[in-house]
């Protein structure tokens, strides 16, 4: 088995990356958080954008730009893994491309458009021996890191509901493929922001049952759905129920978790997204990255309502992206398990696909366990 196989590499060199893609997935998140990994090595960026690949080389004096994907798979040989950070629609042929020249693979979510096309990349990858993973940087996120911790430990007691939410007020379209309304491009919430959400009630939760879902387009000029509601039930017991909305005039709670002895809420969002986006990267000195003041901390009581002085502050633990790619090298090294694997992907667009039958038929969605 060749080192591109993800076994057995030597720390004698970084290992070289190649990304594709340079928009907001590619510039804000993958290439700050795999520069910042040590052991890994952002080589070379494919974009057909001039101004994206001045971009990239300004902020990576040493990455080598090219205009297309089939540029970088031709230097395969040069590379020890595969980034794609594309529109959906090519997330399929360009992993079973990469995958077929020999390279590991890390993909954006969502994986795929259905359960099945991830499962055969799955098989290919598992066939090839290379890792296959897919960027579900949201288990990472603060507020993710403290629910779990207060689920494992046992303080909210045996859950009973949890509650997630992605809600944004944006009332005009921003147009492109990600509010499309073609179904080849795999836009709407449901799969971007709602991937997010179905993979970490999973992680949490374990296998769903039964899927029930509630799926509109708000706002003038929209295609794609943009305001959705979806109610899970864990073949554990527990009831998840989850919204994703660009039409939300009062945005809610982003968890809100009640078990049998006391219930967790916590407002705001993880702040790494907002600091990468200003151009700060983990390990600077002076930045505490992933760490929010106090003021934004969640509520942890019982039978009482932090709007009226109820509860107690519970600190949130540092968010953490910087770990998947540092589980990635680890894993390229090594062959162990990566941090997100194909097949979970596969389990999240069951449960995603299941939602999007049953807001269009109006009907629950029985799942096997």
């Amino acid at each position: 088995m060749g080192e591109k196989s993800g076994r057995g590499v030597g720390h004698d060199r970084p290992l070289r990356v190649g990304l594709l893609g340079y928009g907001l997935a590619g510039s804000v998140f993958h290439a700050p958080l795999i520069a910042a990994t040590e052991g890994l090595r952002l080589d070379l960026v494919s974009t057909a954008s001039p101004e994206r690949q001045a971009q990239a080389r300004a902020e990576h004096p040493q990455v080598r730009t090219v205009e297309t994907a089939e540029a970088v798979l031709d230097r395969a040989d040069e590379l020890d893994l595969i980034v794609l950070a594309t529109p959906n629609k090519t997330h399929v042929p360009l992993a079973t491309a990469a995958l077929e020249a020999g390279l590991p693979v890390v993909v954006d979510k969502p994986l795929a458009a259905t359960a099945a096309e991830a499962e055969k990349l799955a098989a290919l990858a598992e066939d090839r021996g290379l890792l296959l993973s897919v960027f579900q940087n949201r288990r990472w996120d603060n507020d993710f890191r403290t629910v779990r911790k207060l689920i494992e430990d046992g303080t909210l007691g045996d859950v009973q509901r949890f509650e997630s939410r992605f809600e944004r007020w944006r009332p005009q379209p921003k147009g492109g493929w990600r509010e499309s309304g073609d179904p080849t491009e795999i836009g709407g919430l449901l799969y971007d922001l709602g991937s997010h959400l179905a993979d970490q009630a999973l992680t949490l939760f374990g296998p769903v049952v039964s899927v029930y879902a509630e799926s509109d387009v708000r706002r003038p000029g929209a295609e794609a759905d943009d305001d959705t509601f979806i109610a899970l039930t864990h073949a554990s017991g527990v009831r998840s129920h989850l919204w994703v909305s660009a039409t939300a005039a009062l945005l809610g709670p982003r968890f809100r978790v009640l078990g049998s002895r006391a219930g967790y809420v916590k407002h705001g969002l993880d702040p790494q997204e907002a600091a990468l986006r200003e151009g700060l990267r983990p390990g600077t000195v002076g930045v505490e990255w992933g760490v929010e003041p106090e003021s934004r901390w969640g509520h942890l009581g019982a039978g009482s309502s932090p709007h009226t002085g109820g509860g107690e502050r519970v600190p949130t633990l540092p968010g953490d992206y910087p770990a998947y790619y540092a589980a990635i090298e680890r894993a390229l090294r090594g062959g162990g398990r990566p941090p997100v694997t194909a097949r979970e992907a596969a389990a999240a667009l069951r449960v995603l696909e299941a939602a999007k039958r049953s807001a269009a038929e109006g009907v629950s969605v029985r799942l096997a366990a």
